[in-house]
């Protein structure tokens, strides 16, 4: 395994046809012991404050739960922007962590809660990477919060020969 890719998106290669398809990970842990993140944009109907009343009262807990990925979807990552990242549960990039439920999070900008998310067995994400299944690039602490076509942002911010890949229509026989 090379560095650790925390922090990092992983943009779905054009060739990835199954779940992951158009999809941007944001991963939250990178391990010998395997790698876990969450799918970005794919809200759901369910509200934070019906699915996990606990986080009501916290900046974004009037938003919607988003799909983090078809592993354990009963379970929930709560992703922050902190004024102190200090006291994010685990940091991921600047001032973007994971929320501890036992803390005050009093330094909490806005949050973002998935349900499920994705990940790998050790060395799986390795593997694929090797494959070019994935795109990597640096991550924004503003990127869990962005909404529209996030696939094509993320390969835009990316540039290069990405910016001409991230024109590809959703269906390109349309093209």
């Amino acid at each position: 395994m090379g560095d650790s890719l925390r922090g990092h998106l992983l943009i779905a290669a054009p060739a990835l046809y199954d779940y992951f398809r158009r999809t941007v990970v944001l991963v939250l842990e990178h391990t010998p012991d395997g790698a876990m993140g969450v799918v970005l944009g794919r809200e759901t109907e369910t509200p934070v404050a019906e699915a996990v009343p606990a986080l009501a009262d916290l900046p974004g807990g009037d938003d919607f739960v988003y799909l983090g990925g078809p592993v354990s979807p009963q379970s929930v990552v709560a992703l922050g922007e902190f004024e102190r990242p200090d006291e994010a549960g685990t940091r991921v990039v600047g001032s973007l962590g994971t929320l501890d439920p036992d803390a005050s999070n009093e330094s909490l900008r806005r949050m973002r809660v998935f349900a499920g998310y994705a990940g790998w067995a050790p060395g799986q994400l390795d593997g694929e990477l090797e494959q070019d299944a994935w795109i990597v690039h640096a991550a924004d602490p503003a990127d869990p919060f962005r909404s529209g076509d996030i696939w094509s942002g993320a390969l835009e911010r990316k540039g290069g020969r990405y910016r001409l890949m991230a024109t590809m229509p959703v269906d390109p026989s349309l093209n």
